[in-house]
């Protein structure tokens, strides 16, 4: 399994737990599941910033390879 299968899957298990939790807090309330919700919340954040930063690195490259592309061809322009 790759990374990217790997963050799906968690996202998908994370996701899949939180919703069993709104359904446990629409039954009653309970401090100790809004808590958790709120920490899964906070994972799922987590998550899909990783995930959005392996895609972008995996289509565009390293951070670093992009900023050296665009002040080389700043660099260039200026001298156009």
């Amino acid at each position: 399994m790759n990374i990217v299968e790997r963050l799906n899957a968690e996202i998908e298990e994370v996701s899949k737990r939180r919703t069993e939790l709104w359904h446990q807090l629409s039954d009653r309330r309970n401090s100790d599941t809004t808590t958790q919700i709120r920490e899964l919340e906070a994972r799922l954040a987590t998550l899909w910033d990783e995930h959005r930063t392996l895609r972008a690195r995996i289509r565009f490259g390293e951070r670093e390879q992009i900023i050296k592309r665009a002040r080389t061809q700043e660099r260039l322009d200026r001298v156009a």
